[in-house]
């Protein structure tokens, strides 16, 4: 039986008040689409607002291309299916059987308070399906909690955008929170590599990576986890 794994991307383009756009970052769906892809797995797209998720300009500059995008772009089916994700809240966790989260900025405003990704996210672990995100996306386990109202990071090792890496982007006070703060101050046990170096951490159900270059190993360790 094909594993069936859901995509969550951010519908949110706004880069705070800056004027600039923000999104998904094209390397993190890329990436992990294709590792799923090969490897057999149905993947279902979604987003909360439902069909063409917001590119991050930056993510489409030349210097960010890789083996991954370059694929993506060429592919026609993988165009068409991010162009019509499904809205998010029409979906059924018990159809799947993990979730991945690709980064970009856009989740710190939009699936870190979204309620049927929160929601998602608590279904999943209750039945014990891997839950992984990478790179800014780990802001979507802010509010989840366990059965018991605790929160799901706490006690857990994990990873995700460091601040000095966000420093480095320039947006330490442009964004809603830090995730590396956020993921300390909800309990967890956060640990890092150095800036933009792969680093992806399994913990029970919990697969997060640090950065763009942490998304192929992510999916690979989602992969792993699945069996």
């Amino acid at each position: 039986m094909a594993k069936k794994i859901l995509m969550v991307l951010t519908s949110h383009s706004a880069l705070g008040n800056t004027g600039h756009k923000t999104g998904f970052w094209l390397e993190e769906f890329a990436a992990p689409y294709y590792v799923f892809q090969d490897a057999g797995a149905e993947v279902t797209l979604a987003s909360p607002q439902g069909g063409q998720p917001p590119l991050d300009p930056k993510s489409d500059d030349p210097g960010a291309q890789t083996e991954a995008t370059r694929r993506f772009k060429a592919d026609a089916a993988a165009q068409k299916a991010l162009a019509h994700t499904l809205k998010l809240a029409d979906v059924s966790a018990g159809g799947f059987d993990a979730v991945f989260y690709p980064g970009g900025h856009g989740p710190l405003w939009d699936l870190a308070e979204d309620r049927a990704s929160i929601a998602l996210i608590e279904q999943l672990l209750a039945a014990g399906k891997p839950v992984a995100a990478v790179c800014h996306a780990p802001a979507v386990l802010r509010h989840a909690q366990t059965a018991e109202g605790q929160p799901v990071v706490r006690g857990k090792n994990v990873t995700g955008f460091t601040n000095t890496e966000e420093e480095a982007a320039g947006l330490t006070h442009i964004v809603p929170f830090l995730v590396e703060d956020m993921l300390k101050g909800q309990g967890a046990h956060y640990s890092k590599a150095g800036d933009w170096q792969p680093h992806v951490l399994t913990d029970g159900l919990l697969i997060t990576g640090q950065n763009p270059a942490s998304s192929e190993p992510a999916a690979h360790a989602l992969l792993k986890k699945l069996g």
